[in-house]
């Protein structure tokens, strides 16, 4: 019963039809704005890579331009379990995917540096493909078995030689807000490295920009962190299982993350977690 409980959740608070006034607000100020801070902060980071080997100004420049993004879409966000993340300096993290503004989102949340594995496609896009590029991110090519491998034996690299990872182990954004099945690329990642791995799930990112969608709907955001799953001594054998217990984790942060219904009146822009600011 217990089990069932967890996935009956209202996936979405979205409106369908969304009412004209966030359509229109959204094409002509919030697009735009979201556009030029992008264009800003990608050049300067492009400029600061040549100077910056380490990535920590980038990391630095990415977090004012992610919480610049959630700003501006009129949401608040709020990180439960933060705690958690000082527990293992290095770490696998591991999150759903329901929206293109997830990536902000977890920039913006996120007080650590790391580095995400993300699809290759991401690298063409100016500006976010250029920043990708120079500040050490790793693309996966999914289609290609040999080029996969090859990524996943880059990410090892990096975690063993301290930097945490972040991976979306759904590998796409949800098509309904449902948790979809999970790859198994966080959980061979942490067991080759023999580093925990820290479930983390965002919600109400998907109310804000679905799939499919391009205009925003503000409600509340939150990014909730879980106690890290321990791995050492696991082998390869045993991936499938961790991946089973990954995802639970998720599925667990994620309903007890979800928001409840918030009128846009009575939203007030912003990051609130004190604990998170640099």
């Amino acid at each position: 019963m217990e089990a069932a409980a967890l996935t009956e959740v209202r996936t979405t608070l979205r409106p369908d039809p969304l009412p004209w006034i966030y359509r229109w607000r959204t094409n002509l100020l919030q697009t735009p704005a979201f556009g030029l801070v992008t264009i800003l902060f990608g050049s300067l980071s492009l400029l600061i890579s040549y100077f910056d080997k380490g990535g920590q100004i980038q990391h630095r420049i990415a977090r004012v331009w992610a919480r610049t993004s959630v700003w501006l879409t009129g949401c608040s966000l709020t990180v439960k379990g933060a705690e958690n993340l000082s527990k293992c300096p290095v770490a696998v993290f591991a999150c759903n995917h329901t929206s293109y503004m997830d990536t902000p989102v977890i920039f913006a949340s996120l007080p650590v540096q790391f580095r995400i594995l993300a699809k290759k496609e991401l690298w063409p896009i100016p500006f976010i493909g250029w920043y990708l590029d120079r500040s050490g991110q790793l693309p996966i090519d999914t289609a290609n078995p040999r080029a996969s491998m090859a990524s996943l034996g880059a990410a090892a690299k990096a975690l063993r030689a301290g930097m945490p990872l972040f991976v979306f182990p759904e590998g796409a954004r949800t098509p309904d807000g449902e948790l979809g099945p999970f790859l198994s690329g966080a959980a061979y990642l942490a067991i080759r490295a023999q580093v925990p791995v820290i479930p983390m799930a965002v919600s109400g990112v998907y109310d804000l920009l679905p799939i499919h969608t391009r205009h925003f709907y503000p409600t509340k955001l939150t990014l909730s962190v879980g106690e890290p799953i321990d791995t050492t001594g696991m082998t390869v054998r045993q991936m499938d299982e961790l991946n089973a217990r990954i995802r639970n984790a998720v599925d667990g942060l994620r309903v007890g993350g979800h928001p409840e219904t918030d009128p846009l009146a009575s939203l007030e822009p912003g990051i609130i977690d004190s604990s998170l600011v640099d």
